[in-house]
C-alpha cells in the first residue's frame, strides 16, 4: 500500500511538472511558438485592419509574457505580404476616437455608497452593451525589423513549415500541420516571425514594436483557425477601418461579436498612414473565444445593413438633491409632517365631536 500510495504521488507530481513546463502559446490570429520547454503567452493583442476593397492591411500588436528566450510567430496569408514596423502612435489615437461617454443618470433612493448606509456618494455603472533546404517551402522574403527576424514563407505541404521551424530552432506544437492544410489547399503564403528581446538572454515580455502586414484581397479576412490550439481562452479586439460598418459574419465558435464603437473618424497621425488621410468608418469590435477548440474557420468581415452609430456610454450615478439636500429625505419628511398633521387633524376633530 506504501509503494502504491508513493507511486501515486510520484506520478501526480510528474503531473504536475509537466504542466509547468510544457510549451505553450496562445495569440488571436496565428501561432505563438516558444524555444524548447520555454513558455510564452500572449497577455495582450490588438489588431488594427484597413480594407479597401482590393488591399487588406493589419497592424498588430502583442503584450507577452513568459520565460521564452526566443519565439516564432506563424500567420497564414491569402496572397503575397509585405512586413514593416507598424507606428505606436495609431493605437493611442484609437484609444482617444473610441472613448466612452460619461453621463450622470440621477437616482433618487440611496444607494449603498450615500448616507445613512455610507460616507461617500456616488456610483458608476457601465451601459449594456448591445530558409529551408525543403523545396515545398519557399522563402521570398527576409527582414530585420526592429526585434523581429521576418522570412515570408510559400508552402505547398503541410509539413513543410514543420521543416522550416526545426531548421531555425523550434518544435512544431501538435497539430499545427493539420491546421496549416486549409490555407494550403487554397495557395495561402505565411509570414514567419523571430521574436527575440531587446536585450540578449532576457525573456520575451512587454509589448513589443507593432507589425504591419499589407497584402492583396478580394475579401476582408481575418485569419483565426490557428487558434484552435490555444490551450487557454482567447480575446478578439479589432479596429476595421473600411468605407462601411462592418461586422463579422458569424462567430466561429466564439461568443457573440460585440461591438464597442461604431462611426465616421478623420484619422490623424498614426492612423493616416493606413487610410490616406482620408475619412473612413471604424468599428471596434471585441470577442471571446472561452473554448478555442471549437473556432471553426477565420474571420470573413462583411458591410452591415446600415452604417449606424455606436458609441458605448458609461452612466454616474448622482444622488438627486435639492438645495444640497437628499430629495428622498425632503420627500420622507414632508410626508411625516404630512402625517403628523393629519393625525393631529384627526384628533382635534375628534375632540370637538366629543365636547359636543
Amino acid at each position: 500500500m506504501k509503494r502504491r500510495i508513493a507511486a501515486l504521488l510520484s506520478a501526480l507530481l510528474a503531473t504536475q511538472l509537466g504542466s509547468l513546463i510544457s510549451p505553450a502559446y496562445a495569440c488571436g490570429c496565428g501561432a505563438m511558438i516558444p524555444e524548447g520547454y520555454a513558455r510564452i503567452g500572449v497577455e495582450r493583442e490588438t489588431s488594427v485592419v484597413r480594407f479597401d476593397g482590393r488591399t487588406e492591411q493589419i497592424v498588430m500588436r502583442f503584450v507577452v509574457r513568459g520565460d521564452a528566450p526566443r519565439a516564432a510567430w506563424v500567420m497564414p496569408v491569402p496572397g503575397r505580404a509585405t512586413v514593416e514596423l507598424g507606428d505606436p502612435e495609431m493605437f493611442r489615437q484609437l484609444t482617444w476616437l473610441t472613448r466612452p461617454e460619461y453621463k450622470t443618470r440621477g437616482y433618487f433612493w440611496p444607494r449603498d455608497r450615500d448616507w445613512p448606509f455610507s460616507s461617500t456618494t456616488g456610483d458608476s455603472v457601465g451601459a449594456a452593451l448591445p530558409g529551408s533546404g525543403d523545396p515545398a517551402v519557399g522563402v521570398v522574403g527576409r527582414e530585420q525589423l526592429g526585434d523581429f527576424d521576418v522570412a515570408r514563407l510559400t508552402a505547398t505541404d503541410p509539413g513543410a513549415l514543420r521543416t522550416w521551424l526545426e531548421a531555425n530552432g523550434f518544435k512544431q506544437p501538435d497539430g499545427l500541420s493539420a491546421e496549416l492544410k486549409p490555407y494550403v489547399d487554397r495557395k495561402w503564403e505565411y509570414v514567419a516571425v523571430r521574436l527575440a528581446p531587446r536585450e540578449a538572454g532576457k525573456p520575451l515580455k512587454g509589448t513589443l514594436d507593432p507589425l504591419k502586414i499589407r497584402f492583396d484581397s478580394d475579401r476582408l479576412v481575418y485569419p483565426m483557425r490557428l487558434s484552435r490550439l490555444a490551450k487557454t481562452p482567447q480575446s478578439l479586439g479589432l479596429y476595421v477601418l473600411a468605407d462601411h460598418r462592418m461586422e463579422p459574419a458569424s462567430a466561429i465558435g466564439g461568443a457573440e461579436p460585440k461591438v464597442t464603437f461604431a462611426g465616421m473618424v478623420t484619422p490623424q497621425d498614426g492612423l493616416a498612414a493606413l487610410t490616406g488621410g482620408k475619412p473612413a468608418f471604424l468599428t471596434a469590435i471585441d470577442q471571446e473565444f472561452p473554448e478555442p477548440a471549437r473556432i471553426d474557420g477565420d474571420h470573413e468581415l462583411r458591410a452591415t445593413a446600415g452604417d449606424t452609430p455606436y458609441r458605448k456610454v458609461i452612466y454616474h450615478g448622482e444622488l438627486i438633491t435639492v438645495g444640497g439636500i437628499p430629495a428622498w429625505l425632503l420627500t420622507v419628511a414632508a410626508v411625516l409632517l404630512a402625517l403628523v398633521a393629519a393625525v393631529f387633524t384627526l384628533r382635534r376633530r375628534k375632540s370637538r365631536t366629543g365636547g359636543a
